[in-house]
């Protein structure tokens, strides 16, 4: 007898992508196929997100995308779009089964268990109440991703106790925790087994890891965590992935520029440079203390690259706001900057603030912080030209090139050459192309 298929669309955070492969697996143990999202299938999950208007959108697309596909296949719906409005979600044509960020992790189970049960695993909308976030999502589920030859996404970390007042996360993933220094560690140790040279570390807000963690040893830290990974036999490259400021210690820092293994990459959400902004926003920092971080990483890594997320828009926000932050940004030596413009998030604090800015004008500031950006990401290429750097390369064919990252995450490319698909190779890097591209004629 064939076996059944399932096809996975992932859309959002990194996390998401580890903790989809994660319930891959469970069904891959059960005797299922994974297909691929765009061909026919038994089974089709959509694991979404709610982080803006338009990641939900997305994900309506999807589930609809499914629906025409395979009209007779059951579709399943989990994440934080599912933890959030799941009634929202069940109503749509052709939906199975709607689980939030605790259930998904059993969806194999339910997808096996007859249509009455199912039905009845529908979440419940939680609870919005800052002191009152369900227990539902207190449980620390370990994830990492596989199926790129190349790197993973391993998750350390889960849900968050800042509640930022434009953010929803908090409300679908829960308080923050973590597992165990050891329980990472043995991920960590699969992730190198299966021969992947790069590792992502994940969670909504890493630099808190060892809080609530599995096993209750609130002495671990962060720091401790990547001084294990980093010892591992043949760890891998090690790249973090988003940090708070106010927790990217000094003590990370001078780890990152002594360590071999942990890549100078570092992504610090900044979200407004007005400290009036940033106290309407809930944030945890000033500009003063943001601007400290940046320069204490360019102090010991000169070559460092320096990502940082920020939001327009946010109810409140002047003119005289947002000149403050387009000045802000300009005087740090930024490499990449993320742009959102401000999404309304049900049940979020931002929505009693006032007043809001007219979609026009939050349109403007966002094509304004674009080329913005653009001039950052070309100083900092500039300032590369002529460097040695180790080149990670991927599987990614366009062209007739394949492309690959530096250990500062530098996209270069090369003629296409398989023999190079996930090895790590030394280049000297060159002027750039017309086009803004590294491209490096003889990878060898």
């Amino acid at each position: 007898m064939k076996n059944k298929t399932v096809a996975f669309q992932t859309l959002g955070c990194k996390l998401n992508f580890s903790e989809s492969s994660t319930i891959a697996r469970n069904f891959i143990e059960k005797g299922y196929n994974i297909v691929d999202f765009n061909e026919s299938a038994d089974i089709y999950v959509v694991h979404t997100c709610t982080v803006t208007s338009v990641a939900e959108k997305k994900c309506r697309a999807a589930i609809s995308q499914a629906n025409r596909r395979n009209p007779e296949a059951k579709i399943a719906v989990i994440g934080c779009y599912a933890q959030i409005k799941p009634t929202e979600l069940q109503n749509l044509p052709g939906v199975d089964i709607v689980l939030g960020n605790q259930s998904k992790f059993n969806l194999a189970e339910y997808m096996e268990s007859p249509l009455s049960e199912r039905s009845s695993s529908i979440n419940s909308p939680c609870s919005f109440c800052d002191d009152d976030i369900s227990d539902k999502n207190a449980v620390f589920n370990p994830s990492w991703s596989a199926g790129d030859r190349t790197r993973s996404f391993l998750k350390v970390q889960d849900g968050c106790d800042h509640f930022c007042t434009y953010c929803a996360i908090p409300h679908a993933r829960g308080r923050s925790r973590s597992g165990t220094i050891d329980q990472v560690v043995s991920n960590l140790n699969e992730i190198i087994n299966s021969g992947i040279k790069e590792v992502i570390l994940t969670g909504v807000n890493i630099g808190d890891f060892g809080k609530r963690n599995t096993n209750g040893f609130r002495e671990e830290n962060f720091t401790q965590l990547l001084h294990a990974l980093s010892r591992a036999n043949n760890a891998p490259r090690i790249r973090m992935g988003s940090i708070e400021p106010e927790l990217l210690t000094d003590e990370l820092i001078k780890l990152t520029h002594e360590s071999e293994v942990i890549m100078p990459h570092f992504h610090l959400p900044l979200q407004s440079g007005s400290d009036e902004i940033l106290h309407a926003m809930r944030r945890k920092y000033s500009k003063e203390l943001y601007a400290d971080r940046v320069w204490a990483i360019k102090r010991l890594i000169p070559h460092a690259c320096i990502a940082a997320d920020v939001i327009t828009g946010f109810p409140g926000e002047t003119e005289k706001h947002f000149a403050e932050m387009k000045d802000f940004i300009e005087s740090l030596p930024i490499s990449f900057l993320h742009i959102f413009t401000y999404s309304e998030r049900p049940n979020t604090k931002a929505l009693e603030l006032k007043p809001k800015v007219p979609t026009h004008e939050k349109q403007l500031r966002s094509k304004i912080l674009h080329e913005v950006a653009e001039q950052k990401a070309n100083h900092f290429y500039l300032e590369n030209i002529g460097r040695d750097e180790k080149v990670l390369w991927e599987s990614v064919r366009r062209k007739g090139l394949m492309e690959g990252f530096t250990s500062n995450y530098i996209r270069v490319k090369t003629p296409w050459n398989k023999e190079l698909i996930n090895t790590i190779t030394t280049i000297n890097l060159p002027e750039l192309t017309p086009e803004g591209d590294f491209i490096i004629p003889n990878s060898d």
